[in-house]
């Protein structure tokens, strides 16, 4: 079982466990599909099948609903292994866990008992449905509306980047009530239509394939009033709620970046080991040697980076200046190893022949995902500045 404490650690020996497991998941199941599914953009219905048999879906959710109440440490390990085989995995999780965290933390008692049970097993995905096509960063400025009607609200507005969206059977919804700004956790059905819902469009995209990212359009789509996160008292205190939510989406993108990060070094030094040039493996010029060298501290620091974040969340502390570090250093890590590791490999990187191409077409998803890196930099200033304004 997991033991839970007031800092929120996770049994070491299980956390390894579980860890392993992914692992193992990975190399035996994950890396000799992940090319071909990724190249077809072909959702991966049967490891996300096994992903819930390994009770992926229930990582954060309490015991007391069906779930194994990790630790953010482990869960970021774990994001870092589904990661480093193939990065679309980790989304499958990503908004599933944001929505968990939001119920577990904001939630009415009613609310959990009917949502975090089928969360937990992977019965119901999560999905959050935040931006808009003319609010993205500019999260204050959504336009999507809520409008009371007796019991009910009625929901209308688009909604862009939309991961899981279709097949998400709950959507953790920021919308424009009377209040302000409130999330109402709408259930649906799965399926491209459901009442008043519509998938507009799914978006292609340069990587992150294998899962869908769409457009979401809500026309006079009827939610029961008591479907607004944590009760009527939250009316209009959604944006805090995800906005605090973002922050393990946060730590989730950065293990991403790891998991990316890592899988460009390894893939870089083992061929650095096997090409030979003038007599000698690659790995014995300087001018590779470096590089490795260099890959390898990035990769180090991104993980301490991740790792650090995760540690004050599980504290119960505020992480935003961390978490924006973690993601912004590990997002940026994993750009540059992917882009050396093409540049390792010469001409067979830019082939579809070996999986770094794919690494250099994913890792540019975490630079954007979450908060752009130019919003991160703003954020950590920002936040700096207060921490040491002068008295």
């Amino acid at each position: 079982m997991v033991t839970e404490t007031s800092v929120n650690r996770t049994d070491p020996a299980l956390a390894d466990e579980l860890v392993a497991a992914v692992r193992t998941f990975v190399a035996k199941e994950v890396m000799p599909v992940a090319s071909d599914l990724e190249h077809a953009d072909e959702y991966p219905a049967e490891l996300v099948r096994q992903m819930a048999e390994l009770g992926l879906f229930g990582c954060v959710v309490p015991v007391a609903f069906g779930g194994f109440a990790l630790d953010v440490v482990t869960y970021a390990r774990i994001i870092e292994e589904l990661s480093a085989g193939w990065m679309s995995l980790s989304g499958v999780l990503n908004t599933h866990t944001m929505v968990c965290t939001l119920l577990r933390l904001h939630g009415t008692d009613a609310q959990k008992e009917r949502w975090l049970p089928p969360l937990a097993t992977g019965e119901m995905r999560g999905a959050l449905s935040l931006s808009e096509p003319d609010a993205g960063s500019d999260t204050r400025n959504i336009s999507c509306k809520a409008s009371p009607d007796g019991d009910e609200y009625v929901i209308n507005g688009t909604k862009m980047w939309v991961t899981n969206g279709e097949r998400a059977r709950l959507v953790a919804l920021a919308a424009r009530a009377p209040e302000g700004i409130t999330c109402f956790m709408v259930e649906k059905d799965p399926g491209p239509r459901f009442g008043g819902i519509a998938v507009s469009r799914t978006i292609g995209k340069l990587g992150y394939k294998g899962i869908e990212t769409v457009e979401m359009v809500y026309s006079d789509h009827h939610i029961p009033a008591e479907w607004v996160l944590g009760g009527p008292e939250n009316l209009g205190r959604g944006l805090a709620q995800i906005l605090g939510g973002l922050e393990l989406g946060r730590v989730n993108i950065a293990a991403r970046g790891v998991g990316v990060a890592r899988a460009a070094f390894e893939a870089a030094i083992a061929y650095a080991q096997q090409r030979h040039t003038f007599g000698v493996p690659i790995a014995k010029h300087q001018a590779i040697a470096f590089k490795l060298a260099d890959m390898a501290t990035r990769l180090e620091a991104a993980r301490l980076l991740t790792h650090s974040a995760a540690n004050k969340l599980d504290r119960g502390e505020r992480a935003d200046v961390e978490a924006g570090m973690a993601k912004l250093f590990a997002s940026e890590a994993a750009l540059e190893n992917a882009t050396e590791a093409m540049r390792i490999h010469g001409g067979y990187g830019y082939t579809t022949e070996f999986p770094v191409e794919r690494y250099y077409r994913d890792a540019p998803l975490m630079i954007i995902g979450e908060g752009t890196n130019e919003i991160q930099r703003m954020v950590i200033a920002r936040r700096l500045l207060e921490r040491y304004a002068e008295s």
